[in-house]
């Protein structure tokens, strides 16, 4: 699948990667309260977070669904729905951006490893990436070419299931099926080399949670997606080179 990025969001997923995290400082009871209580009179239907300072001086920030982050002013009664930059001397960066890969990381920490499909390095294991995947795309395909490489680098490859055209596709009962299999490596990987595998769903598979993790969470907008260990997303394929070099390897 083909992927198109802005400059600026690469300018900014790639200084995310390099800086730590935003300090973010707890706020008055009395002004959070305040503030969640005149977001919730405006969108009863809304679930609002914890109330933080914002790196803006008269901000507060704001989770809203457990997702996106609102600005917000001192007496809540406005907001600002957007990304927050920081303007340094040499590089801009995305501190809303650096939140979310913290969330992601958290989130992809708490899955359980059995309800993945995991291909381990022999020896030592090094860094590990998290690979929402489809049997029909080309660049999952290309990605899981690779796996003996990145094996062979010591990192370890998650896949998580993203069957793209949804629960109710042919994909579903594919991908489903190296879930269900005996041998989950051995389906998978005939099923992305095209081999003819019978089709075989069964009831307590978790591809559909794995797909709502993808689209509720990490924001999956095609295949391959990977999830760095720092929450960092690619979206589409990376050479072994590359996503080593990422890994600090």
């Amino acid at each position: 699948m083909t992927f198109l990025v802005k400059p600026l969001t690469a300018l900014v997923a790639t200084a995310s990667l390099l800086l730590g995290q935003a300090a973010i400082a707890a706020v008055d009871e009395a002004v959070a309260k305040q503030i969640k209580t005149k977001l919730s009179a405006g969108n009863p239907n809304a679930t609002f977070g914890d109330v933080r300072e914002s790196p803006m001086p008269g901000l507060y920030e704001v989770e809203v669904n457990g997702g996106n982050v609102l600005f917000v002013s001192k007496d809540g009664g406005h907001f600002i729905a957007g990304d927050l930059f920081e303007v340094g001397s040499q590089q801009v960066v995305n501190l809303s951006e650096q939140r979310r890969g913290r969330h992601r990381a958290e989130v992809m920490d708490q899955q359980s490893l059995k309800d993945m499909i995991v291909f381990s390095p022999k020896g030592e294991t090094k860094a590990h990436i998290y690979v929402f995947t489809d049997v029909d795309c080309g660049y999952c395909r290309k990605l899981h070419n690779d796996v003996p490489e990145l094996n062979r680098r010591g990192i370890e490859v998650r896949y998580l299931a993203f069957p793209r055209a949804g629960l109710n596709s042919v994909g579903y009962r594919k991908i489903a099926t190296a879930w269900c299999a005996d041998d989950p490596n051995k389906t998978l990987t005939d099923l992305k080399n095209r081999k003819d595998v019978p089709l075989n769903v069964c009831s307590n598979n978790p591809v559909a949670a794995q797909y709502k993790l993808g689209n509720e969470v990490i924001d999956v907008r095609g295949t391959p997606t990977i999830v760095m260990e720092d929450g960092t997303v690619v979206p589409g394929y990376l050479p072994p080179e590359t996503l080593a070099k990422a890994l600090g390897i």
